[in-house]
């Protein structure tokens, strides 16, 4: 009797039969990484220490040339963006020599991370592009494995550029996916069935944010019965995109009817963009005005691409907090977040895509830069002065938070992210991770990043307008508030007046001004945010009646809370905690104007 063998395709691989042989290669190629992560990470630092032996850096430190681990982890300190500062500071200048890499820097990576107000500068090398490229790459043959026929239609991905600006000494500094927009990577694409995406090149090239949305939306409404999936970078970015479709249908409506663009698009190759595609189309029209008119907005997403079978954002770390809002417009579609990566350095991938947000680990490619973990609990030392011991990429244990460290081709060395990050598992013998959060951010809407000293300087800003009326800031808090688009940011105040006799109070004109003051404070991210992106609405100042935060006190100590340890928490989520603060507020107060903010650095 014959004996029935089973042989293996082509496309089979560990993580799954691959749709085609192209997706085969690259899911072979994560197995062979993440299979190999120790040797591989041994290699890629080699290759960094050997190609930037020359440089002032690493000859500071007296390698010697050596690129072995050992060497290296004796020798290199960890270091934070405040110590490269000015190394980062004389290449911003316009010197050329090799002090950090000895590839050109070829231009500046702004992080949304902060630095005394100002936006990191980062430096970058032109082959980081193809590393990001190589990850990019990856993304697609892993969804294909859980979502079939996604070469059958097409993507609604919200994209948008941001300023640039120029360093003294002429080097581009701008976001990293400003950078890879702006790049032939991407503005050249190969066609590919699998990334078909309705918006043009044009319009998200544009500056202008009003017009690169509108085209955006209208293109995406145009293609409706063929967009697949719908997306952004970050679930702001997309809930921004349904508040701009909330504000805009009727005029959006009337173009599609017309077949015409409105006039308010001034920029031509936006405009030409659209010429071929955009004709006639009294039955679309109609459609959108019903679905768009009854103020239903609920399902939303499904009930305009109704083929939509999940979206693609970022819903990980202080993103989560829209999770609700976005099951609210998409009737509950899987949220896909695919990969993580920061202006630093490209990471890794979610190998498990269609996950729940909340089981979503990263696996960190071992050939994007060498990686190494700060224990959590030594996170608390500013720097390892030989002492502290980093573990190795394949080395982390599970269940373990540890703070991100990495060495790159671009000439950052044993650099502190900033993440931490909760070993989940592993994939072969590569870690994945759980994003936990950002080190010391309290406040975040968007891609703006708020910590507590940021926080009270604000405080302490705004707090000089009360003083011509005797009065103080006695206590405070914070709450990003998200359930409106765009969020913003409360700021819960309980103030002493030390004399009300004459009737000098401050009042509503007061608070508002320090509304503005301390928006005037807060870094250039958010002020970015508030004044060329939209993405955040005016500051609020909520003034509690006296006494609030010691019911706040109260209440944490009747939930078993040390009362010589307790300290007021500068953000709030918890609700109740919320809900006793909001019933006790007695005015509440919104930042009249925008903040001052320039594309050009101020430093």
């Amino acid at each position: 009797m014959a004996v029935e063998t089973t042989i293996p395709t082509t496309t089979s691989t560990s993580l799954g039969p691959a749709a085609n042989e192209k997706d085969a290669e690259k899911l072979r190629f994560i197995d062979e990484m993440t299979a190999y992560a120790d040797a591989v990470q041994e290699k890629v630092l080699a290759e960094i220490l050997s190609r930037n032996a020359e440089t002032e850096y690493l000859q500071r430190y007296k390698l010697g040339g050596a690129t072995d681990r050992a060497t290296f982890k004796a020798k290199i300190p960890m270091v934070t963006y405040e110590d490269l500062q000015p190394e980062i500071q004389r290449i911003a200048n316009g010197d050329r020599s090799p002090i950090l890499s000895a590839h050109p820097i070829s231009e500046f990576l702004t992080s949304s991370g902060t630095s005394a107000g100002e936006r990191k500068l980062m430096p970058t090398i032109k082959e980081e592009l193809d590393r990001r490229q190589l990850l990019y790459s990856l993304l697609t043959p892993v969804m294909n494995l859980y979502v079939p026929g996604l070469d059958k239609g097409k993507a609604l991905y919200f994209y948008f550029v941001k300023s640039e600006t120029r360093t003294p000494g002429g080097l581009l500094a701008r976001p990293v996916l400003t950078s890879y927009y702006k790049s032939e990577h991407f503005k050249s694409r190969p066609y590919d069935p699998y990334n078909v995406i309705t918006s043009p090149t044009p319009a998200i090239l544009c500056a202008d944010s009003f017009q690169s949305m509108y085209v955006q939306m209208l293109c995406g409404l145009l293609h409706r019965l063929q967009v697949l999936r719908v997306g952004a970078v970050f679930a702001s970015g997309l809930l921004r995109a349904i508040r701009f479709l909330q504000l805009h249908w009727e005029e959006l409506a009337r173009d599609i009817a017309a077949g015409s663009l409105s006039p308010k698009i001034t920029d031509l190759s936006v405009r030409d963009s659209v010429a071929d595609i955009l004709q006639p189309d009294p039955e679309l029209a109609e459609f959108v005005r019903a679905e768009c008119s009854t103020g239903e907005w609920a399902g939303i997403i499904t009930r305009i691409w109704p083929s939509t079978k999940y979206l693609d954002v970022i819903v990980t770390g202080a993103m989560a907090q829209y999770i609700p809002t976005l099951e609210h417009y998409s009737g509950g579609l899987p949220m896909a977040c695919t990969m993580y990566a920061s202006s630093e350095c490209y990471f890794g991938l979610n190998l498990r895509p269609m996950c729940k947000p909340s089981d979503v680990s990263y696996t960190i490619m071992p050939n994007m830069a060498y990686f190494e973990f700060l224990p959590l609990e030594l996170a608390a030392t500013r720097k390892g002065d030989g002492d502290v011991q980093l573990v190795d990429l394949a080395r982390v244990e599970v269940g373990k938070e540890y703070e991100l460290v990495i060495t790159t081709y671009s000439g950052l060395c044993r650099y502190r992210v900033g993440d931490i990050l909760r070993v989940t598992g592993f994939h072969n013998a590569a870690p994945q991770f759980r994003f936990v959060r950002r080190k010391n951010v309290l406040l975040s809407i968007e891609s703006d990043k708020t910590d507590e000293a940021e926080l009270q300087k604000a405080v302490e800003s705004a707090s000089e307008l009360l003083k011509p009326y005797n009065a103080t800031v006695v206590e405070y808090t914070s709450h990003a508030f998200t359930k409106t688009i765009p969020g913003h940011y409360i700021i819960y105040w309980e103030l002493l007046v030390k004399d009300c006799s004459q009737g000098r109070t401050p009042g509503g004109e007061v608070m508002e001004r320090c509304c503005l003051a301390m928006e005037e404070a807060l870094n250039s991210v958010y002020r970015q945010s508030r004044v060329a992106d939209g993405s955040i609405g005016p500051l609020e100042i909520r003034v509690v009646r006296g006494g609030t935060f010691e019911e706040l006190m109260d209440y944490a100590i009747s939930r078993g809370a040390s009362i010589n340890q307790y300290k007021v928490p500068r953000c709030v989520n918890f609700p109740p905690i919320l809900e006793l603060l909001d019933s006790r507020v007695v005015s509440a107060h919104f930042s009249p104007a925008l903040p001052n903010w320039s594309p050009q650095r101020s430093g």
